[in-house]
């Protein structure tokens, strides 16, 4: 059968005392009651400590379906989940003050209305319109074929009758699907109850009928899964007028049926009749009391029985509920207070003044970013990084284990082979047989090698201005008030790229030039190179020590220079020495204009000493440049790059963006952040009542 949760109480129960925070008035007049009115079942968790609400309340979870404080439709009810039902009493008052509503909208003392939180701000003043809005809201979630859905709907009623509570009324367990209800509807709904009463801090009120056998209850059957000791349940009662005549429900009463430690407590509600003719809850509670006080064996305990004893009961329990694990609510509400606070401070507040006070502000954000810029670059980020590198210390990684290491790749004779050595002394010396070793040819082919070394150096001023734009960008999220302002996040952000894309190109120039300058003249007077006569005499001792192991191994051997120095790379690669691989290009001479017999002919013993003289000449200069570039690269990045831009960042920030006519426009709040803070504002101050009423507990 349908049933329903009835919220309201016609007079005074001195069974139920006022809370400790009504006033004088309240208290001398009636005290504040809820009157909970149930069918077959009821499953319900008390969140004890979940004060969302401004209002002074205990909050409870009490459970069966999904109407409230309304005479149930004649159509059975199709609750879409759990109900969420706030029951506020408007006569009590806050530690800190007066209770506050809307002034606008206040209504008349000691008069009731209801909101729900799809309807935000809407008052329902009759009750019947929140039982049609309930009906059409269940309508939109369900459709009109009995289906179900699990999203809740949330009614709020404010009234100087009822006791200050938060209940969730969870849905009746359907055995078997009608209408559109899936067919696994029974799996769903207990599912749904089980997670709301399985909160350890919950109070579960178990309804059943007293006409039926207790021990098919399944609502006892549900809260014994969570609660087997009974501790947080108690059990309810209903339909007492309905038991055949000479029984009664005493044993279950007094516990000798299922014992629970909370008890039971029996109330008689209106039958389907009353509902049709629309039987008023005053009438209904008269009528309640004196059945009690006229029952043979329910007059002894007629104090314990009906439903405003069971209103006060459920106040009593919730209150030593919220006693019981004040400290651990004392402690969650402050850290949740510090939590928001936090948030809250990040957000700013509402700017408000004249110019020059958003001068003044522009300026603080621009000075905090610079400086936070700098800090990076320098190693003094307070956000340090355990995972990656970052700021300048990724900048001497690309100098030192990328750039570096990507130069020291570059050997002398990559894409160089014999045959293209020999081939350029033989045009360097024309017509005639040299004498010596023709430097035009060096020159040559030094210069081809080192001009290998701009790609890499251009490449390093690319990674460099990479990282430098990353840094600029997690600078952002070191400004927390950065977030507030979007327009002026954005703006920075684009003058620092532009001031950094700026100085790419001067600094790429330099690298060009420092290339170019290495090959505009070769310096054969380097202390460091070997020169022309230590290269001829490291070459003869090579090939003497060549000849001698080669006799050793074999007196008889035949092989030329050019085998023995073919065999001894090979040796030497063998062993991991670097060195020039030998290539032999058989269509270079006729590429180059010679006869083919002509090129592949093998090299004599004259032209195999010029080639390992040049490659040695090749070696050493090409080292030294090498070494130049590696240092001088870095050097011109930092001097062109990254101290231009650290010495430069904040005066071009002030130039590009402090500017009278455009502060307005710079420090306007993005609509999320100015949503966000009201909220957090708003919860910091709920949070902080709760932490009153808490302490006054």
């Amino acid at each position: 059968p349908s049933s329903q949760t009835e919220l309201k109480a016609p007079a005074a129960c001195p069974s139920v005392p006022p809370p400790r925070h009504a006033d004088a008035h309240s208290r001398s007049q009636q005290a504040p009651r809820c009157v909970l009115d149930h069918g077959d079942l009821a499953r319900a968790a008390a969140a004890a400590g979940s004060h969302r609400q401004p209002e002074r309340r205990e909050e409870l979870c009490a459970g069966e379906h999904r109407r409230a404080r309304l005479p149930a439709p004649r159509r059975q009810d199709r609750h879409p989940a759990a109900a969420g039902i706030q029951l506020v009493n408007t006569s009590v008052s806050t530690g800190g003050g007066d209770q506050k509503y809307d002034a606008k909208s206040q209504p008349a003392s000691g008069q009731e209305w209801g909101e729900f939180l799809h309807q935000k701000g809407k008052r329902f003043f009759d009750f019947e319109e929140i039982k049609a809005e309930i009906n059409r809201e269940t309508d939109r979630l369900t459709g009109t074929n009995k289906g179900v859905s699990d999203k809740a709907i949330h009614l709020k009623i404010f009234s100087p009758h009822v006791l200050s509570l938060s209940l969730v009324d969870l849905p009746g367990i359907t055995k078997n699907p009608v209408g559109d209800q899936p067919a696994n509807i029974e799996q769903q709904i207990r599912d749904m109850s089980l997670r709301y009463i399985r909160n350890p801090n919950s109070i579960i009120v178990a309804v059943s009928p007293a006409n039926a056998d207790l021990a098919n209850s399944e609502s006892l059957k549900l809260a014994k899964e969570v609660d087997p000791q009974g501790t947080r349940t108690l059990g309810v009662l209903t339909k007492l007028d309905l038991m055949d005549r000479g029984t009664d429900a005493m044993d279950v009463i007094k516990g000798k049926v299922i014992p629970l430690r909370l008890g039971f407590v029996p109330v008689v509600n209106r039958s389907q009749a009353d509902i049709n003719q629309k039987k008023r809850i005053t009438e209904a509670h008269k009528s309640e009391e004196a059945f009690f006080e006229s029952h043979p064996r329910y007059r002894q305990i007629k104090h314990r029985c009906g439903t405003p004893y069971l209103a006060g009961r459920l106040n009593g329990l919730l209150l030593g509920h919220i006693k019981k694990v004040l400290p651990q609510l004392k402690v969650r509400i402050g850290n949740m207070i510090a939590e928001n606070q936090e948030k809250l401070d990040s957000y700013g507040l509402p700017l408000t003044g004249s110019v020059t006070n958003y001068g003044s502000i522009l300026l603080q954000l621009i000075s905090q970013f610079c400086t936070n810029y700098c800090n990076a670059l320098g190693g003094r980020s307070p956000d340090v990084s355990l995972s990656e590198l970052y700021g300048g210390a990724r900048i001497s990684y690309v100098f030192h284990q990328v750039f570096a290491k990507g130069l020291l790749q570059i050997q002398p004779f990559d894409r160089l082979s014999d045959t293209d050595i020999r081939t350029a002394i033989r045009n360097a010396t024309g017509p005639r047989p040299s004498l010596f070793v023709p430097d035009v040819a060096f020159e040559m082919l030094v210069k081809r090698q080192i001009a290998r070394l701009e790609d890499p150096s251009i490449q390093c001023v690319e990674m460099v201005h990479d990282e430098l734009t990353k840094v600029a960008t997690q600078c952002e999220h070191l400004v927390p008030q950065l977030k507030r302002f979007p327009k002026l996040r954005d703006q920075m952000l684009d003058c620092v790229h532009d001031l950094l894309q700026a100085q790419v190109a001067p600094t790429k120039k330099m690298i060009r030039d420092l290339v170019a300058m290495e090959l505009s003249y070769v310096n054969t007077n380097h202390p460091d190179f070997v020169g022309g006569s230590r290269a001829v005499h490291q070459i003869n001792r090579k090939l003497q020590r060549l000849k001698a192991e080669e006799k050793k191994r074999n007196p008889n051997s035949t092989a030329d220079l050019a085998d023995l120095l073919a065999r001894d790379k090979k040796k030497d690669q063998k062993q991991g020495i670097t060195g020039h691989v030998r290539e032999v290009a058989a269509g270079m001479a006729t590429q180059l204009g010679f006869g083919s017999a002509q090129q592949a002919a093998k090299p004599t013993e004259r032209e195999v000493v010029e080639t390992e003289i040049i490659k040695s000449l090749i070696g050493s200069y090409f080292a030294i440049v090498r070494q130049n570039i590696t240092n001088t690269v870095p050097k011109s990045i930092m001097f062109f790059l990254v101290n231009y831009t650290k010495d430069r960042i904040q005066s071009s920030l002030v130039r590009a963006l402090y500017k009278d006519e455009n502060f307005k426009m710079l420090l306007s709040e993005s609509s999320s952040i100015s949503e966000k803070r009201r909220q957090r504002t708003e919860l910091l101050a709920v949070l902080r009542r709760s932490l009153d009423i808490v302490n006054e507990v």
